[in-house]
């Protein structure tokens, strides 16, 4: 099952956008939303990539979106694109909700609170999603409406606490359908940038080994460093494969495939844990260096790390990757991994 081939002028774009910004933008706390970026990338119809045309939106898939997050990720431009476009905007449009041209996040309460929300600290607006009378329902909710207090995950973006009185919101009704298809699209979100931070740093670790010279000799011509490179490299390209088996066959089932749970799962595991190897052979690989706050290499390895623990950690998507096998048993496991 293979994904399609992006437009490459469309792809060159996106990194162009990206690279540009990043050359001109060096990383700095606090991570916040750039609105100067926002605008750009408003301008350019990539804001609300895959939202209907009639709407605004420019009506192309995840497939293009999935290269514009990891183009984002590969840059180090740090910027809720995923959160607005393809969760936020894309549930009030399921909803049957009309939105604006605001800045969106969304998140799930539990008790009128909901912790580790993305973005919220700097959104315009917040979709917020509570259970009520045995069901669900939705509301689009200025920011300022609710009571957010600042959080972060470990390279810096937000992800804060959301308190709302919902006693006096009327909402919308949500089909259980659609909130399952939110908790997938968050997963699966998290794990193509996951995947795109993990090409970065095998890039770095790359470059670092050819150009580093040590007893006369490039650190490639090591054997215990090709070794350390090879396992960076299978491990990245087992998460790619896994990410674009689950994209594709959300996009070819419209997120309704028997399976999809298990394709995702299978992707959020594969990634968790390619982050882990990745992470540790290529400081290894770079060594003092490598640790330096001056270099790259970090801001690649703590984002996968940080992003394969949020929409669910590598333990619980193990657990749900190992519980579907079961439970297809020996008779349906191969249906289980080839539909």
């Amino acid at each position: 099952m293979n994904a399609p081939e992006i437009d490459p002028a469309l792809a060159d774009m996106m990194d162009a956008v990206f690279a540009e910004y990043r050359e001109s933008h060096p990383p700095s706390p606090p991570v916040t939303r750039d609105p100067a970026l926002w605008r750009r990338l408003d301008e350019l119809g990539l804001v609300r990539l895959t939202g209907p045309e009639y709407a605004g939106g420019s009506g192309a898939t995840w497939h293009e979106s999935a290269e514009l997050i990891s183009a984002a990720a590969r840059h180090g431009v740090r910027i809720p694109l995923a959160e607005h476009d393809l969760l936020a905007c894309w549930l009030l449009d399921a909803a049957g909700e009309t939105g604006d041209d605001a800045a969106r996040t969304v998140c799930l309460l539990d008790d009128d609170a909901a912790t580790g929300v993305p973005w919220a600290s700097t959104a315009d607006r917040i979709v917020v999603v509570w259970p009520c009378d045995g069901g669900y329902r939705l509301a689009d909710l200025d920011a300022d409406a609710v009571s957010i207090t600042l959080g972060a995950n470990m390279i810096g973006e937000p992800r804060d606490t959301v308190v709302v009185d919902t006693s006096s919101l009327p909402g919308v009704p949500l089909a259980p359908a659609l909130l399952s298809q939110l908790s997938l699209k968050s997963a699966l979100v998290r794990s193509i940038q996951v995947c795109a931070a993990l090409d970065r740093a095998l890039q770095l670790c790359l470059e670092h080994t050819t150009t580093r010279r040590q007893f006369g000799r490039p650190l490639s011509k090591f054997q215990a460093v090709q070794h350390q490179v090879a396992d960076i490299a299978a491990e990245a390209a087992l998460a790619h494969s896994a990410t674009e088996a689950a994209v594709t066959t959300a996009v070819l089932t419209d997120w309704s495939g028997p399976h999809l749970e298990f394709f995702v799962a299978v992707a959020r595991s594969c990634a968790g844990h390619a982050a882990s190897v990745v992470a540790r052979n290529a400081h290894q690989v770079h060594g003092a260096i490598g640790t330096t706050g001056e270099h790259r290499l970090h801001e690649f390895t703590r984002a996968a790390l940080a992003w394969s623990s949020e929409f669910g950690s590598v333990r619980h998507w193990d657990e749900t990757v190992t519980e579907m096998a079961l439970w297809a048993g020996e008779g349906r496991l191969w249906e289980l991994i080839c539909p």
